[in-house]
């Protein structure tokens, strides 16, 4: 009889020719077990999803609350689910006015399809302006507007009419006109190797963008809900964007994304033609009632705040002779190092010693450190420690 590691490989199509085959059988806090009983502390939160840690309390009897109630009823906008309408008045009671209508979707990459959709519709152009060593996805609209191009190269022909410019470059923005439909971006590159953007250059996009009649859509997949210190990482630029996109950690664990925006805004979508944009499963009861209670648990500690000191003890205790650099953006942390081959065994490393940590899609150079926001001070030494004797092997 074939095991489930060699049933993995043969019937579960691989995104890469080496995954990391952990066979895991339960999770809890900051903790996964695999099915030796192995524990592992994991510190990049099933990139960026589990910023409250696993099965929290909380969201599970949110989920089983729900699962008795009912699970899918019918395509997304029709019928009014309670979770839903629960959850989009508790996110957007917390964004500005001009973004108080929630699109629920299931992904990420399904967030940004609909705001580049949008975009076109509101603006009546094509061109969509995008920056180099972003990610949006990789469905073919967001492969479109993504910044790498060894991920892009073997699916083109592309979707066309959009324009690369370099990331914290402000004299490249005269490059959006007035034919730009929209300006998508992150405000802090994570695939990049955590780049955050300057302060002047996220500013003065917003203020072009007024000046184009451009959208400004903000890439918030990995940066919101506390993780960068504050609830949307867009509240420390001062700025506003039109459209907000969400996912990751959004559904608590659950598969759920968001593009937000004015409900003027989105009314478009609603006519010319009618059903401009749909889904069958966008915005699933059970994913909005685990995401509500997720959002409840943030929003009622003091999670967020902790966020840039436990940044903090991170960068205090990660001093070893390898690491070239650290940055951060709250508990979404980078660790340079000369290549990538360092990089690599490291992480290998630490995953043999029981750390979960990882690389970047476009910084295999640099080691990804994203844990729970619950970690402890106690835990974070911990991980630390064998994170500094796996480098002192490599």
């Amino acid at each position: 009889m074939l095991t489930n590691r060699q049933l993995f490989l043969q019937h579960l199509a691989q995104t890469s020719d080496s995954p990391a085959m952990l066979e895991i059988e339960s999770a809890s806090g900051i903790y996964l077990f695999d099915a030796s009983g192995k524990k592992y502390a994991d510190l990049i939160s099933g990139i960026g999803v589990s910023n409250i840690g696993h099965c929290h309390p909380n969201v599970i009897s949110a989920i089983e609350k729900q699962i008795n109630k009912y699970m899918h009823l019918m395509v997304y906008g029709e019928y009014v689910q309670l979770p839903q309408v629960q959850f989009a008045k508790l996110i957007t009671d917390h964004l500005p006015a001009t973004l108080d209508c929630v699109y629920f979707t299931n992904s990420g990459t399904e967030a940004t399809e609909g705001a580049i959709k949008l975009a076109k519709k509101l603006t009546g152009r094509q061109e969509i302006i995008s920056f180099r060593n972003s990610y949006h996805g990789s469905t073919q609209g967001a492969l479109s507007v993504l910044g790498n191009e060894d991920l892009r190269n073997s699916f083109r022909p592309l979707i066309p009419g959009n324009r690369l410019l370099n990331f914290n470059a402000e004299t490249e923005l005269d490059q959006i006109t007035s034919d730009a439909a929209a300006v998508i971006l992150e405000p802090v590159q994570a695939e990049a190797g955590v780049i955050p953007a300057d302060m002047d250059f996220l500013q003065k996009i917003r203020t072009r963008c007024n000046e184009t009649g451009a959208i400004m859509i903000l890439d918030e997949c990995q940066t919101a809900f506390g993780r960068t210190g504050s609830l949307f990482c867009f509240e420390q630029y001062k700025i506003i964007p039109d459209i907000l996109l969400l996912a990751k950690s959004l559904g608590g664990g659950m598969p759920l994304g968001a593009f937000i925006s004015s409900n003027e805004r989105m009314s478009s979508l609603t006519k010319n033609p009618a059903l401009g944009h749909i889904t069958t499963f966008g915005g699933h009861p059970v994913c909005c009632a685990a995401g509500k209670a997720a959002l409840q648990v943030l929003l009622g500690g003091n999670l967020i705040a902790e966020a840039v000191i436990k940044s903090k003890l991170f960068k205090s205790l990660l001093q070893h002779e390898r690491i070239k650099k650290f940055n951060s953006a709250g508990l979404m942390m980078s660790l340079e190092f000369d290549d990538e081959a360092i990089c690599k065994k490291a992480v290998n490393a630490c995953i043999q010693s029981g750390i979960i940590i990882d690389w970047f899609l476009f910084a295999p150079h640099c080691m990804r450190v994203a844990p729970p926001l619950i970690i402890t001070e106690a835990e974070i030494k911990h991980c630390c420690s064998v994170i500094l004797q796996s480098l002192d092997t490599v």
